[in-house]
């Protein structure tokens, strides 16, 4: 099914597109390639939706700040400096975060209408034309992404792109989750989570990565046996200080990378993914007007991004996320609820 989401400025109209797989299903929309809205099923199968959100593409235009459901590239994350050596060329992009860069804004991909190429009950891909120096980037960029269910209960995000310059590409979705439900926003930092990474990346008090690569033992930042968020989010820990919260990097050491639960939904979701790292965020900011009039305040969700490691084009030693001209970038994480097979 698909239905007006609203106007733009422009004119144009978004379009909301809902796919449906046996017990799931997903709205997303062309304004932003955005995830608007996942229904799942609890243990008794009742239906909640478990994103963050807004009613329609005005609130994501006018609002949406936390980037709730967007589509980030071409760059996720922190970028010190906006700015990195391409070739032994420095490349500039815009500072919107302090000295920094966040997200590759502020000329966000998820503030643009993005094209439809094909559609189904199942699933849907978006393309984007991204020119030479948009955002201060190098290359005529061509830009996919498709959203597909599959009957196990999996939401496939797929990430596809090709470029005429060498060029960075590093994109992921910023949704945050709630498998209470969207409207049960004190409930979000009670749910289980399990990360199997050893290691995470320090950030200094502007959330730029330090090189380092700390090992969680013995640091709240050890999720590899399951725990509430709530338990050692206000631990005494420098790196919680710095970011009143959870807001850092872990390697993906196996797969699934992250495993979150509600306790008394008994909702499960699993993240599978091809990235090398997993970012780790709980709304410690969030101060939005959502879905249904609903107000998402600090802590009232949490965003498991798969990506490259925040500010990778500064350290050698990490994954890197360039790709050369006419090279074929692809990548495909998997928000899946196990026990929805069909």
């Amino acid at each position: 099914m698909k239905e007006p989401f609203g106007t733009l400025p422009s004119g144009e109209t978004a379009t909301l597109y809902t796919l449906s797989v046996g017990r799931i299903r997903a709205a997303v929309t062309d304004y932003g390639a955005t995830l608007v809205r996942l229904f799942v099923p609890d243990s008794e199968g009742n239906l909640a939706d478990v994103v963050l959100g807004y009613d329609d593409c005005n609130g994501y235009r006018t609002a949406n700040g936390a980037c709730l459901g967007a589509t980030v590239g071409r760059n996720a994350n922190r970028l010190q400096g906006a700015s990195f050596l391409l070739n032994g060329a420095t490349v500039s992009l815009q500072a919107n975060d302090g000295p920094n860069n966040l997200h590759s804004g502020p000329d966000h991909y998820h503030l643009r209408l993005w094209k439809t190429i094909s559609y189904s009950d199942t699933s849907v891909t978006f393309a984007l034309s991204s020119p030479d120096g948009d955002q201060g980037f190098p290359g005529n960029a061509r830009i996919q992404v498709t959203y597909k269910l599959d009957p196990k209960g999996g939401l496939h995000i797929i990430y596809d792109a090709v470029s005429d310059q060498d060029t960075v590409f590093n994109l992921t979705n910023h949704s945050y989750f709630n498998l209470a439900g969207h409207n049960q926003t004190d409930k979000a930092m009670d749910q289980i989570l399990t990360i199997p990474g050893r290691f995470f990346c320090p950030d200094d008090a502007q959330n730029i990565p330090t090189g380092e690569l700390r090992n969680v033992a013995g640091t709240p930042m050890d999720f590899r046996s399951p725990k509430p968020i709530s338990k050692d989010i206000d631990a005494d820990y420098e790196p919680l200080h710095l970011q009143g919260g959870y807001d850092h990097n872990w390697e993906v050491f196996c797969i699934p990378c992250a495993y979150l639960q509600d306790p008394v939904s008994g909702r499960e979701m699993a993240v599978y993914t091809d990235c090398p790292g997993i970012q780790l965020y709980t709304g410690n900011f969030l101060d939005e007007h959502g879905k249904n009039g609903i107000y998402y305040g600090k802590r009232s969700g949490v965003a498991l991004e798969t990506q490259f490691y925040p500010d990778a084009l500064h350290h050698a030693d990490w994954p890197q996320p360039v790709t050369k001209a006419g090279e074929h970038y692809h990548s495909e994480t998997i928000y899946s609820f196990p026990d929805l097979s069909i």
